[in-house]
């Protein structure tokens, strides 16, 4: 049975001062065009997920400027931060969930992963490089955490992916082998919306994937799920959802 206690992080990430636009199109994996200030301008996407629910024309959207000390090196001065989806904001940047949950588990924030001494970032594992190491637990082997971005929700359930997803599926299959080498290993999923209810892989974006994610469970790679409370102030995981696989 899954564990429906929330875990307030109390640990969020604040945002920059947002800058209001509209949303036009979206030209390619990476970019936006927005309307700002009267003018149409681009600004960058970072999410390379379909978005498809969520990337309207006309929608209400939020940037971020880019820093001052690295705009002349960027072909566009904004990032796309937030987009309004039926009266509530989404987070779209999905380099985002993995900072969270280093700062959650920095600040003990996270029940399951207390006592751990260590987190490092990004670490080579095999052929891939998983997001978080923990290490320095008196009584555990080290853990390491691959965590994924989600932003489709459809009726309370969350989904994962959007579109079939080999990397995805290498992450889970570095995991297992963690597993069998003595290690605790874990994949979590982080909604960046407030309306997620539950959490299940999407087997009609990718088969493979959910076939790859119960078997991971079933060898003992821990799967959970956390919905986030977003605010134009900043980002924090705000509960833990039940995960059907």
């Amino acid at each position: 049975m899954q564990d429906r206690s929330a875990e307030h992080s109390s640990c969020r990430i604040p945002f920059a001062e947002l800058v209001p636009a509209e949303l036009v199109r979206r030209d390619n994996r990476f970019r936006v065009q927005v309307c700002l200030g009267g003018r149409v301008v681009p600004a960058h996407l970072p999410n390379s997920g379909r978005l498809g629910e969520l990337l309207v024309p006309g929608r209400q959207v939020w940037l971020t400027p880019a820093p001052r000390d690295s705009q002349a090196q960027r072909l566009t001065a904004f990032d796309l931060t937030l987009v309004e989806n039926g009266g509530q904001l989404v987070s779209v940047d999905a380099r985002l969930p993995s900072t969270l949950v280093a700062t959650a588990l920095a600040g003990g924030a996270l029940a399951r992963w207390r006592g751990y001494a260590t987190v490092q970032r990004e670490v080579s594992c095999g052929s891939s490089r998983l997001d978080l190491r923990l290490d320095g637990h008196p009584e555990a082997p080290p853990c390491w955490i691959e965590v994924k971005s989600v932003t489709l929700v459809q009726d309370g359930l969350a989904l994962f992916p959007y579109a079939p997803t080999a990397r995805g599926r290498r992450h889970l299959e570095e995991l297992i082998d963690i597993v069998h080498t003595g290690d605790r290993a874990a994949v979590l999923f982080v909604v960046q919306r407030e309306d997620a209810e539950h959490f299940s892989p999407h087997p009609s974006a990718d088969p493979a994937f959910a076939d790859t994610l119960r078997h991971a469970c079933a060898a003992g790679v821990h799967v959970a799920a956390y919905r986030c409370r977003v605010t134009h102030q900043g980002i924090e995981i705000s509960a833990k959802v039940p995960v059907a696989l």
